[in-house]
């Protein structure tokens, strides 16, 4: 029996607070770097799915999103945002089967999760990760390596070990997903809404 309420993704008062997102604002000095105008975008067919976890009124929720989000996350927590979620909302993006982004999102508090931090210099918006993040882009031959916070979803069941675990895990990046949405008991739901998804 889960030790969670109908208020899933409701904040620890140590879950780290980004109310300040203007730092993130501006891109470092060698800013060449993190310029997307040099990565294409992943097309429809790449994009395995774009899926939002909220509780509405108790009632748990999952719902597919425009797959273009998969490219732009400012864009992707902008709507996430819109969503009547009782405590914020959780999107999830899967990419090529290869690796994923998870987004929380409570207010102004965005925290974001990169299973595998050397897919920034292939991908917008793993590169978006990177420069919300403030962090390096890792070179492409590095062995992978997680970027964000792992401990997103520490209050609903998995911690950071478990992120990491996950991310290591043997599986597609959807299988993955599938199994962090069930663990944090958003699992049928969020079959559907991928199912409906881009593929």
């Amino acid at each position: 029996m889960s030790r969670f309420s109908d208020d899933e993704f409701v904040p620890d008062d140590d879950v780290d607070d980004y109310d300040n997102l203007d730092e993130y604002d501006e891109l470092p000095d060698d800013e060449d770097d993190y310029d997307d105008d040099d990565l294409e975008d992943a097309g429809e067919d790449e994009i395995d799915f774009v899926v939002a976890l909220y509780n509405d009124d108790g009632e748990r929720t999952a719902v597919p999103m425009e797959p273009m989000l998969a490219n732009d996350l400012d864009e992707l927590i902008t709507q996430l945002r819109r969503l009547p979620g009782d405590a914020g909302a959780v999107g999830m993006v899967s990419i090529d089967h290869q690796f994923y982004v998870i987004v929380r999102v409570r207010g102004r508090n965005v925290q974001v999760f990169l299973s595998d931090s050397t897919q920034a210099n292939d991908w917008p918006i793993a590169r978006d990760v990177a420069d919300f993040l403030g962090e390096d882009i890792p070179d492409p031959d590095d062995d992978p390596e997680t970027m964000g916070d792992g401990d997103m979803l520490a209050d609903a069941g998995v911690g950071e070990f478990d992120m990491e675990a996950f991310a290591e895990a043997d599986e597609d990046s959807d299988e993955i997903l599938a199994d962090i949405a069930a663990r944090v008991h958003f699992g049928p739901q969020f079959e559907r809404a991928a199912n409906t998804s881009v593929r």
